[in-house]
């Protein structure tokens, strides 16, 4: 009786861990904006930006690789995965940064969050997954959501290539997702894993910046303050958070939680930049919300549903 018990307990512990760290997981990624808008304020490009990011992050992660004595030892046939994976993680983020000069942070944010659609779309396309009904009408909801965020009283509000740019950014981390789970690597370890994507990340964007004006300096103390919490706090953390949340209530749980990365990015753009919230905003940031949820969620709606209809029939 007493194991019974000390077992239920221990598991009600990891699942009020589980919640908190998926909690932390999206806010911390909402919070990108807050270090990012700054630095773009102070005249630097996103190429250098996320250099920076990327390249801090890749740094802190190896110390606390080094920390806890893992190896950084990989099979020289995860190289081209790793790479590949890389290049799927730096288009999405080079996307989202520059989706913030079409529009505000919130609705940006918002757009990226559709994500988990695209992974269901690129499952049903290219692995000829089973979808269901569930899943069309979430799709059917998050068009309609983007139009919502999109379209005022007839007329286009959002920037048509601003809108299909953040999209893109979607598109990459969808494809992200995939390949992480459909190759070799899925095994990785978390930490290992992200910190090679960081590598590949960081170098891409030193070749970008060399195309262009090169990577920029630092233009002083407060930059490089934010550009430090940028790469630990919406990088290194939420990702790290990410792996203990899955662990502790599963992926679905962490997935459903991801919706206060809009939300957060949201409140930082009225909160702190002053950016409008309006009611056509609340209502297409919802209905992503909703349809993101319902496809993270359609097997357990449909398992649902049945049980109901099984249930009213045998009244």
């Amino acid at each position: 009786m007493f194991a019974a018990v000390l077992a239920k307990g221990k598991k009600m512990n990891s699942n009020i861990k589980g919640f908190v760290y998926g909690i932390a997981t999206s806010a911390t990624f909402g919070l990108i904006p807050l270090f990012t808008l700054p630095l773009m304020a102070k005249g630097m490009q996103f190429d250098s930006i996320l250099f920076y990011r990327f390249l801090f992050a890749s740094i802190v992660l190896v110390c606390i690789m080094a920390s806890k004595k893992e190896s950084l030892r990989i099979d020289k046939k995860d190289i081209p995965v790793l790479v590949l994976l890389g290049f799927f993680y730096t288009a999405s983020a080079m996307f989202l940064f520059w989706g913030y000069n079409f529009m505000s942070v919130g609705i940006a944010t918002t757009l990226h969050f559709t994500y988990p659609i695209f992974v269901t779309l690129i499952m049903l396309l290219f692995f000829r997954e089973k979808t269901s009904w569930v899943t069309l009408l979430a799709i059917g909801l998050a068009i309609c959501g983007v139009a919502r965020l999109s379209i005022i009283e007839g007329e286009m509000k959002l920037s048509v290539l601003g809108v299909f740019i953040v999209l893109l950014s979607a598109v990459g981390y969808a494809l992200y997702i995939t390949t992480v789970n459909k190759s070799r690597v899925h095994t990785m370890t978390g930490r290992k894993l992200t910190f090679y994507v960081f590598i590949v990340s960081t170098i891409l964007f030193s070749i970008k910046a060399s195309t262009n004006e090169g990577i920029q300096p630092i233009p002083d103390m407060m930059s490089l303050i934010n550009l430090i919490l940028l790469a630990i706090v919406p990088t290194v953390i939420s990702n790290i958070t990410l792996v203990l949340a899955v662990h502790n209530i599963g992926g679905t749980l962490t997935a459903v939680l991801g919706a206060m990365e809009p939300v957060t990015a949201v409140f930082v753009g009225v909160l702190v930049f002053g950016e409008p919230f309006t009611f056509n905003l609340a209502i297409g940031i919802l209905l992503i919300i909703i349809a993101v949820t319902m496809i993270i969620l359609s097997k357990s709606i449909q398992k649902a549903l049945r049980g109901l209809r099984r249930a009213l029939f045998h009244l």
